[in-house]
Parts: C-alpha cells; sequence; structure tokens
C-alpha cells in the first residue's frame, strides 16, 4: 500500500488523519504541501482522484487570503487551480491519497474508505 498524505501540521484536523494513519497501521508518505508546493498537474489529479468536478469543491474559501484575491464561487477553473498552486494555504487540508483513489480528512475517518 502506497498511502501519501498533504499534510499541514499547523492544522488540527490534518494531524488528527495522520494520527489515525498510523493508529491503522499505515505509513505514509508525508508530503508537507506549504513547504513542498505542488504543480498544477498534481492539484488536477488529485481533483480527479478526489472525485471533485471543481477546484471550488477543494478550496478554502473561508480563508482571508481568498477574498483578498478577489476570488469568488464564479472564478474561473484556470483561474482559482493557479491561485491554488500559488497560494497553497488556500487548498483544503488533509488529503489522502492511496493508489489512484484520495480522501479529504474531514473529518479524519473518510480517509478510511480508501483504504
Amino acid at each position: 500500500m502506497s498511502v501519501t498524505i498533504y499534510h499541514n501540521p499547523r492544522c488540527s484536523k490534518s494531524r488528527e488523519t495522520l494520527a489515525l494513519l498510523e493508529a491503522q497501521g499505515v505509513s505514509a508518505s508525508v508530503v508537507e504541501y506549504l513547504k513542498e508546493p505542488i504543480s498544477l498537474e498534481t492539484l488536477s489529479e488529485l481533483l480527479t482522484q478526489l472525485g471533485f468536478e471543481s477546484a471550488h469543491q477543494l478550496v478554502r474559501s473561508k480563508e482571508t487570503l481568498y477574498k483578498e484575491l478577489g476570488l469568488t464561487k464564479d472564478t474561473d477553473e484556470a483561474t482559482l487551480r493557479q491561485a491554488m498552486i500559488d497560494n497553497p494555504k488556500l487548498i483544503e487540508r488533509p488529503i489522502v491519497v492511496n493508489n489512484n483513489k484520495a480522501a479529504l480528512g474531514r473529518p479524519p475517518e473518510s480517509v478510511l474508505n480508501i483504504l
């Protein structure tokens, strides 16, 4: 099993999800995406693996930065994805990937479906 978690150690849900994986005996590869920004290609792949049709489903729209950048629910897909790449803080977390499936750890237990 090859499991990866896109993790923010400052986020309680991210920490809880990582702890849950460890409790399940899963040794996950940890990507601290705020330190190791992801590419546009990786973001697109994650959206597909999550089963999301739009980046709007993965953006943290309540972040102050979202409003500061002038982003809205009407922002076009390309602009929103680029904003998420340029400002990874806007990406909802944690994201756990196992093979070609991904789950958002909100709540943390939702990642158990892909293990």
